[in-house]
């Protein structure tokens, strides 16, 4: 007598006839999403010159966004377990129109900037609710090629390096923004039109606790864990990208576009592993993608400690670490599927926004560090340092008792 396969293991009919479709319209969405939360950085040297900004006012800008995204991801994956992908999405895009557009037609003073980028940053929330969208549609056997490729959409960041540059000098960074604000809408309307939960999202009695995915850290280490790894891979790659442009220009006196489109570089080479980290996590052990791109960063941030005065090895060394992020990030939310099958959202909302504030702190740490001490060596530093207590971490966790503890 043969017993029936677990439910998971026969793929439903309607997500097998739309699951593309429905990852496809995440994807861009999250792309629209990312070109207008990242957008300061690649207008960032702009900025500073006609607000005669300092070092560090102008990393504190480009900084605010990642806040409020950070933030807003634990909020916005539980509201995407309760609501549904679909409606959240929306609401999200919809309300995130409204900062790109103000800042289009004032940011003529710090102040009003800061204050709209902080609002902006509800975008960068949109990571947490595509996941469990995407997620909802996939098999575990497939799962981490797919939220790979969901997670190209940080590809935005490359979009907005190439393209907003270019369109504040040849028109002005009015156009750039309103570009922004359009990408925006047509993602909005796009989504709303055509998207669909792959089912219809549980029903839940009494009130809605905001604060209660913050539970499951409370019995389970590995949650921990996972934030401190995304803390590291996404979080180092935001930071990167963000403070890039203002490195390459301060340290090389770059063009704003020239120093925009190799940030670009750093940003397309990450999103192109992203999939490959998730694909390879679907083949082997998640944590063995991590062990690499853990190791590789402690190398390559220390090498570039003391050689980023030089642009051959900085650029070696950056496009470099840009695959370690990009491999890192697709394994880590593999890992979340993986351990924490029935409360991804909730899971994913805390675990991005650890890795949104690792994209808030380091440009601050940078500018600090550059302000004080004229280089940016301590800053590098601090970053393997990082990376050496993710690899310390992913070390105990792949021990037996950890595994039963966790």
């Amino acid at each position: 007598m043969t017993t029936a396969p677990p439910m998971e293991a026969a793929e439903p009919p309607a997500a097998r006839a739309g699951q593309t479709r429905e990852l496809v319209l995440a994807t861009i969405a999250f792309t629209a999403c990312f070109y207008s939360w990242s957008i300061l950085g690649p207008l960032s040297p702009t900025l500073q010159k006609d607000l005669d900004l300092s070092e560090f006012q102008t990393a504190v800008m480009v900084a605010v966004p990642v806040l409020l995204g950070s933030v807003l991801r634990v909020p916005m994956g539980l509201l995407t377990d309760i609501h549904g992908g679909r409606r959240v999405f929306t609401a999200l895009m919809f309300f995130s129109i409204v900062p790109i557009t103000a800042l289009a037609i004032w940011h003529d003073s710090l102040g009003v900037v800061i204050l709209l980028g902080f609002f902006l940053g509800a975008a960068g929330s949109s990571f947490a609710v595509g996941v469990p969208f995407v997620n909802g549609w996939y098999l575990p056997a497939r799962r981490g090629f797919a939220l790979g490729v969901y997670g190209m959409g940080m590809g935005g960041t490359v979009l907005a390096a190439l393209t907003a540059p270019r369109i504040a000098k040849h028109v002005s960074v009015t156009a750039a923004l309103l570009v922004a604000a359009g990408l925006l809408a047509l993602a909005t309307i796009a989504f709303y039109a055509l998207a669909r939960d792959a089912a219809p999202p549980a029903p839940r009695h009494g009130p809605v606790k905001l604060l209660s995915p913050l539970a499951i850290f409370g019995r389970s280490g590995r949650a921990w864990a996972l934030t401190l790894f995304y803390f590291l891979t996404f979080g180092g790659f935001v930071a990167m990208f963000l403070y890039l442009p203002k490195l390459l220009t301060g340290v090389y006196d770059f063009s704003k576009t020239d120093a925009g489109s190799r940030a670009a570089g750093f940003a397309l080479l990450a999103v192109l592993a992203r999939p490959t980290g998730g694909w390879l996590s679907d083949r082997t052990d998640p944590r063995n993608v991590l062990r690499g791109s853990f190791g590789a960063t402690v190398v390559l941030a220390i090498a570039l400690a003391f050689t980023y005065k030089h642009i051959v090895p900085l650029t070696v060394e950056c496009l470099t670490m840009a695959v370690a992020f990009g491999l890192g990030t697709g394994a880590v939310f593999k890992l979340v599927a993986e351990w924490f099958p029935s409360e991804v959202g909730a899971v994913t909302g805390v675990v991005g926004a650890a890795g949104g504030l690792g994209g808030f702190f380091p440009p601050l740490i940078m500018g600090i560090v550059k302000s004080a001490t004229g280089s940016y060596t301590i800053g590098f530093l601090l970053l393997a340092g990082v990376a050496v207590i993710a690899l310390v971490v992913l070390g105990r966790l792949s021990q037996p008792e950890a595994e039963g503890a966790s």
